[in-house]
């Protein structure tokens, strides 16, 4: 991967506006995908904190989407990165207040960082874009993510080879809850749906075993969080304030998943690990004190 350093310091700060509407549909079949009723979510409902995730979908039209699914970068806000894959990293939420079902919402992003970085799984260039998302007066939401952003496998050699993973490692603490999940491939279609997440290691299995070297259909991340989140809901001692979620291996279909959790003072400790007993999934759940 050659040295972009120079020419991605020119695109920190660059930012863009958007809006969307928290829609009644989006929120009930969100809460249906969760196996919840979403007969309550009527309009002027407060939402769970980590529902936001139905917002702000890519609208990139058609003729943009690269091989992967993804937008191509190089557009209004992310640098020009050609012949790259995109992974999640994680993500850092604090939220101010709360957004409910109807409202007319407004987002910022703007480009925090992005530079050349070399990890365990090799060389990649780091993306960490802050989102301000707002309803009526004021930010309801501050989110920071992290995109990652390496090699294309064809580019870097020809045909498919296993992509690079990093092996989860055992979880060292001992939950106080832990609920299976055994993810689906209609659950992951769901979530994607409702998140407009083209990225085609979710449904389109062919590309993603001989084109990304997977040996199963990927679950979403965002998914994965969102399930923890949900999972440890019950044990909360208060709202939630914010959380902190990192992505340290993939999971695929075919898994069963293990939403483990802990409360340590004003913190909810929350992973996912797989039947062989590895973390792939941290979130750290801060709470508002009752």
């Amino acid at each position: 991967m050659p040295d972009q350093t120079a020419s991605l310091k020119e695109w920190l700060g660059r930012s863009r506006k958007e809006d969307d509407d928290l829609a009644v549909g989006s929120v009930r079949r969100l809460a249906a995908m969760l196996d919840q009723d979403p007969t309550p979510f009527k309009r002027g409902v407060e939402i769970p904190e980590s529902w936001y995730a139905v917002l702000f979908g890519p609208t990139a039209v058609q003729s943009k989407i690269g091989r992967d699914g993804h937008p191509l970068t190089g557009d209004d806000l992310l640098p020009p990165l050609p012949n790259t894959r995109r992974m999640f990293a994680g993500r850092r939420v604090k939220f101010h207040k709360p957004l409910r079902v109807g409202d007319l919402v407004e987002r910022v992003s703007t480009i925090k960082q992005a530079e050349p970085k070399t990890g365990r799984t090799g060389p990649f260039v780091l993306v960490t874009v802050v989102h301000e998302i707002s309803a009526g007066a004021g930010v309801a939401i501050t989110e920071e993510q992290d995109l990652v952003y390496r090699e294309d496998v064809a580019v870097a050699g020809g045909a498919a080879k296993p992509a690079v993973q990093a092996k989860p490692q055992a979880a060292t603490e001992k939950a106080d809850h832990a609920v299976e999940w055994k993810p689906d491939t209609v659950q992951l279609f769901r979530y994607s749906a409702l998140t407009y997440n083209a990225h085609r290691i979710h449904y389109d299995l062919p590309y993603t075993k001989e084109v990304e070297g997977y040996p199963a259909l990927v679950i979403n991340g965002g998914l994965i969080a969102l399930m923890l989140v949900e999972a440890a809901r019950p044990t909360l001692r208060g709202t939630v304030a914010g959380y902190d979620a990192r992505a340290m291996a993939p999971m695929f279909i075919g898994q069963s998943v293990k939403l483990s959790s802990r409360i340590v003072g004003d913190t909810a400790e929350t992973w996912a690990e797989s039947v062989e007993g590895g973390v792939h999934y941290r979130v750290n759940i801060a709470l508002n004190k009752k």
